[in-house]
């Protein structure tokens, strides 16, 4: 119980704590989250992604070791999510959108932040690299499921890959790789708006909870909110046995895993049109329960 609470006064009130300030006082301000999550998108987490992947020393090896885990982590966390919605005789609607509650984690600002409170410094490198690559897998997956279910999507997950954060990987990989040593004052540049984007994206995080409106919770909720928080992460420390990644790689990789679910997940469900209150309240509610769920899971490293 002691370590317990140390994790969770200690890791993940400080990361929550700033999502409820911009909780609280976001109204009172008049503030938009789409502001600030627009600045992040396009700037912050562009720097961010270039800053950490760049200044990398992960062996090559090990990097593909770490994305194959998690694609394998993040499809059989769908493909629970979709046999459970079927059990229980649900539309395809409302399987697809426990597919996307159960794939769309929050990896960037709450599972870097944690990450990064819990293991230090070594561990940024790959939990940005399974940051990058959950990203492309939960867009893959979760667009997927909602074409299944209403047709279309192929435009959204044609855009994947024009994103920002997408697309600053390939020079920070260039740049890893090949030793080049960017220069002092856009290393400097770089480096401070890196440092902006995880209280930015946090802050912005409570500003959108704000804005969320309709929740209502029920069995689903609560039952697609587990598989997210618990039925994941039990994959995933099974499929990472073989892989057999190192500490730090292993740590995050898990930890990652078992981020509750994003924000992004209702984007996608509004513009598709795949059950919108039931992620809303899916969201909040793994959200608030990742407060009890994530302190146990580090408990084990």
């Amino acid at each position: 119980m002691t370590d317990f609470l140390s994790i969770f006064l200690n890791v993940v009130l400080p990361v929550f704590g700033i999502v409820i300030i911009g909780y609280l006082i976001g109204g009172r301000l008049e503030l938009q989250a789409r502001t600030l999550s627009r600045a992040a998108y396009y700037v912050f987490v562009p720097a961010y992604i270039f800053q950490a992947v760049g200044s990398s020393n992960i062996a090559l090896d090990d990097t593909l070791k770490m994305i194959g885990f998690i694609i394998l982590a993040q499809t059989l966390a769908a493909v629970t999510a979709g046999l459970v919605g079927r059990l229980l005789g649900r539309t395809r609607e409302m399987i697809a959108a426990y597919i996307m509650v159960a794939v769309f984690a929050n990896v960037g600002n709450y599972g870097i932040a944690v990450i990064h409170f819990r293991f230090g410094d070594p561990a940024l490198a790959p939990a940005t690299i399974y940051y990058v690559v959950m990203s492309i897998v939960q867009f893959v997956i979760g667009i997927g499921a909602a074409g299944w279910a209403r047709g279309g999507g192929r435009g959204a997950l044609g855009n994947l890959f024009k994103t920002p954060a997408i697309l600053a990987v390939i020079p920070a990989i260039l740049v890893s790789s090949s030793g080049v040593t960017v220069p002092l004052v856009l290393s400097r540049m770089i480096g401070l708006l890196a440092g902006a984007m995880i209280p930015t994206m946090l802050f912005t995080l409570g500003l959108q909870l704000l804005e969320q409106k309709k929740i209502h919770f029920s069995s689903d909720v609560l039952l697609a909110s587990s598989i997210r928080l618990l039925a994941a992460p039990a994959l995933a420390f099974i499929v990472a046995i073989p892989f057999s990644l190192p500490h730090y790689q292993y740590a995050a990789g898990i930890l990652q895993i078992a981020m509750p679910t994003a924000i992004m997940a209702t984007i996608v469900a509004k513009e598709n049109n795949i059950a919108p209150d039931f992620i809303n309240a899916s969201v909040l509610f793994s959200i608030l329960t990742s407060l009890v769920t994530l302190p146990f899971i580090m408990m084990l490293f």
